[in-house]
């Protein structure tokens, strides 16, 4: 068995449903400090996060992942026990196989190899945290923070997430959509349905403005990123009987938006289209990230060329899918690409990873060390 499927194996074992770590970390930690590593565990409350560097000069590359998973449901779902490992027709099962254990394992088997071969012209970290399928909040977004009170720069990140479609290397993520959740409340008068003169419905108020809201173009997108779209996602209102007009009705929407809009822009126009129709509602905002876009060519020359060698064709470069924490790091000035596994079964029942994959993650993480460490040496 190799070592990266061995790695792999460990971690899948470990029941790390987030924001508990539950000792991958440990695990981790205890590879790279036998290979040099500073080990420090930045903290804060239930959120575990290691930061691990090596080298003195140079620019800092970091690879950047998670250790949580999401909840696996009922394991009688599942064709195996989603926390022990299973090999089947060259799938491994388990939960966190693709999201991102493979990666993880895949990023430490390389960073080995690589240094039992090299002398590093850079410096070299690894940095994950136990809260990015969560809140994401005491995660790599406060690790930042602290990095930041500190004045330590990350010039190059690599984040493991699942980034490939249909092969492995056939996308890798340059960027991603910002992400702005909203929401509103809308007030009526309660009463009876017989006597709606006497009330006000919530519900009815809310219509035209969704209508409105669903309709609004808000921007037309840009050659690297879709239109922005924005969708409902829950809808609460009423006592449960067909009598009765409620007295509010609840609206939880969300936006994915392109680098076309701002947050300021898309709740200011939201704004303005509920007041077309009332002034008695209450909004509330919650930002989860705002869009990024690596344009500089050094990190994504170095990963597609990688890429190439060692699975034979070029990858498309792609801002598609949900948020990542590359968020959090790429405000601060690193240029930041995202390269793992296949996406298809990530979070679903009986999630796997093909186990040549892993194999070949590793040495494509391997040959972008590599090159790093020759384009510093020049």
């Amino acid at each position: 068995m190799s070592e990266t499927r061995k790695l792999t194996e460990q971690l899948i074992e470990i029941r790390s449903i987030t924001p508990v770590d539950g000792g991958c970390q440990e695990v981790l930690a205890q590879r790279l400090s036998r290979l040099g590593f500073s080990i420090e565990y930045l903290n804060f409350e239930d959120v575990s996060n290691l930061w691990a560097v090596a080298g003195d000069s140079g620019p800092l590359f970091a690879f950047v992942g998670h250790t949580d998973v999401v909840p696996p449901g009922s394991s009688e779902l599942w064709s195996s026990d989603p926390f022990i490992p299973t090999l089947k027709n060259g799938l491994l099962f388990g939960r966190g196989a693709a999201d991102m254990k493979a990666s993880l394992a895949a990023m430490i088997t390389a960073i080995e190899r690589f240094l039992s071969q090299n002398t590093l012209n850079f410096k070299l970290a690894y940095m994950v945290t136990s809260d990015e399928e969560g809140d994401a909040i005491n995660g790599i977004r406060r690790v930042m923070e602290e990095f930041r009170s500190r004045n330590t720069k990350i010039d190059y990140c690599l984040v493991g997430e699942p980034s490939s479609s249909n092969s492995l290397g056939d996308t890798i993520k340059i960027g991603r959509r910002g992400s702005l959740n909203g929401k509103l409340k809308l007030i009526g008068i309660k009463g009876h349905v017989a006597y709606p003169h006497l009330a006000k419905n919530p519900i009815h108020m809310a219509a035209p403005i969704l209508g409105e809201l669903v309709e609004e173009v808000w921007d037309d997108g840009n050659e690297h990123f879709p239109p922005t779209s924005f969708q409902i996602s829950n809808i609460r209102g009423g006592v449960g009987v067909t009598n009765v007009i409620p007295n509010s009705v609840e609206v939880e929407f969300n936006f994915r938006y392109s680098t076309e809009s701002n947050d300021k822009s898309l709740k200011d126009r939201v704004t303005q289209i509920i007041e077309k129709f009332t002034s008695s509602y209450s909004l509330d905002w919650s930002l989860s990230g705002k869009p990024f876009l690596t344009q500089h060519p050094n990190l994504i020359n170095l990963v597609s060329s990688s890429v190439e060698q060692v699975v034979g064709t070029k990858p498309t470069l792609s801002t598609a899918g949900g948020t990542s924490d590359g968020r959090f790091v790429a405000p601060t000035g690193a240029e930041v690409v995202e390269l793992g596994p296949l996406n298809e079964t990530i979070h679903k029942i009986d999630e796997c990873v093909l186990l040549e994959d892993i194999e070949k993650l590793s040495e494509i993480y391997e040959k972008i060390l590599i090159a790093l460490n020759e384009k510093e040496n020049k």
